[in-house]
């Protein structure tokens, strides 16, 4: 196997690398030479986390474009990505085959279906890598056949719960930036994609078979992959002591943290996160951080902008109760014994890994996929619980939520047991003879037969 060498390409944006990273990580520990595509935007970024053991697996390769995601023009940003995205994946596609030693296949991630052209174009056989959860793979596909209405108030489909308008991305709502109506056309281009294939296409995906079976199962069209979760092994199965972080930050995190987790008493710690892009209301920081000083328990929160801290009304009481870092290891932080809760904007890569660390959630959805996440971790998985939210969520109503979760009583236990059970059935999947395991040999064995 080890002749095989894969292309994997790559959205620029935390929530799209780390998934990324970690499948190549496995994939070059089954032998596979592994080589990430990405903007040198990125790859600067991440050299300063990459550690030489990462180096020593899998190459990466950078191209550059002439705009980054700071630009205010978002849809310019993709074209721009795609133009030069296409470019540099041609010309790495032609560089191996003029040593004679081509690609096996392009893995691609769900925000850059011109690779998936480009691999199409070029020979190259190619599989898409789904890193949201399968059921947000089932609602972009039945709108791309037509099987619903995202202006209906009720949204029925097989082998989901009942959905309502709120609980669809962002994307389909009338609140919906008009700079993002290219995203949903851009999304159903994977659909027309993998519909062009001959052969029944396969798509692996960021999830684990008990915790979306009904999804998986109903999409026969496609022969969905449960691989996940895509999170460090040590924070998983604990088979690789070594493989501790994702290793392409492009936040330099803080070091002071552990410390005060360590100081802290088992399960008493409210983590607040919004990952890597989510810019919250001034309005909203303000209601969680008033929130979390009348709850009175110690918190951790990964505030980016450290200016904000100094904005908020309520600060002196704030510092006293908890510590505000710039960034951290997020999974190590959920795996941490003193952690009891995680407050979240449920994007897909902060919700598995809490599912993965069994650590209770209260979700503040912003945007995207959020909505659609949050509505599986309170009524599917009922491991959390979501905040009502108007245009902003008050203090009150996040107040209610926290202490639903960590006031010790029968929900409260209910929900740490579910969550707690959801991380025993993660672990099981990855580990030798779990599902995710089985799946990803079934990967490999197409790669090594060519298909």
């Amino acid at each position: 196997m080890a002749e095989k060498h894969i292309l994997l390409v790559t959205f620029p944006a935390q929530g799209h690398i780390n998934p990324s990273l970690q499948f190549a990580k496995r994939l070059a520990k089954h032998g596979l030479k592994v080589t990430i595509l990405t903007t040198t935007s990125a790859t600067a970024r991440m050299s300063h986390t990459l550690s030489p053991s990462f180096h020593s697996l899998i190459d990466v390769l950078p191209f550059s474009t002439t705009l980054d995601l700071s630009t205010q023009d978002v849809p310019k940003f993709f074209q721009d990505l795609s133009d030069h995205g296409t470019k540099a994946l041609e010309d790495a596609v032609a560089a191996k085959r003029a040593d004679g030693r081509p690609y096996s296949r392009i893995v691609y991630n769900l925000l850059i279906p011109w690779a998936g052209h480009a691999a199409r174009r070029l020979g190259v056989p190619f599989t898409l890598l789904w890193i949201q959860p399968a059921a947000l793979f089932s609602v972009y596909f039945h709108y791309y056949y037509k099987k619903f209405n995202p202006s209906d108030e009720v949204i029925e489909l097989p082998g989901l719960p009942l959905l309502r308008r709120r609980d669809l991305p962002s994307f389909f709502l009338e609140t919906n930036p008009s700079v993002y109506n290219f995203v949903i056309p851009m999304l159903i281009d994977n659909f027309e994609i993998l519909d062009g294939e001959d052969e029944r296409p396969t798509v692996v995906v960021n999830t684990f078979d008990a915790l979306e079976a009904e999804a998986l199962r109903e999409l026969n069209k496609y022969r969905l992959l449960a691989i996940g979760p895509l999170i460090p092994s040590a924070f998983l199965d604990g088979a690789d002591q070594s493989d501790a972080s994702f290793g392409g930050d492009l936040i330099q995190k803080s070091e002071n943290y552990m410390q005060f987790l360590d100081s802290s008493e088992r399960e008493s710690v409210i983590y607040v996160a919004f990952g890597s892009y989510s810019e919250l209301p001034r309005l909203q920081t303000e209601a969680i951080a008033e929130a979390l000083v009348r709850i009175g328990r110690p918190f951790l929160w990964v505030m980016r902008d450290s200016e904000e801290k100094e904005k908020l009304s309520c600060k002196e009481e704030f510092v006293k109760r908890g510590r505000v870092v710039n960034w951290c290891n997020q999974v190590e932080v959920l795996s941490h014994r003193s952690v009891g809760c995680f407050v979240t904007h449920c994007g897909w890569n902060s919700t598995l890994e809490s599912v993965a660390a069994g650590v209770p959630v209260v979700t503040l959805p912003q945007w995207a996929d959020q909505g659609t996440n949050a509505k599986l971790v309170e009524d599917l998985w009922r491991c959390g619980v979501r905040a009502v939210k108007g245009e902003i969520v008050e203090a009150d109503e996040i107040v209610r939520c926290l202490e639903m979760v960590m006031d010790g009583g029968d929900e409260s236990r209910e929900m740490r047991e579910r969550a707690k059970k959801w991380r025993g059935l993660a672990r099981e999947a990855v580990d030798d003879g779990g599902t995710s395991q089985l799946n990803l040999g079934i990967f490999l064995d197409q790669i090594v037969g060519g298909g």
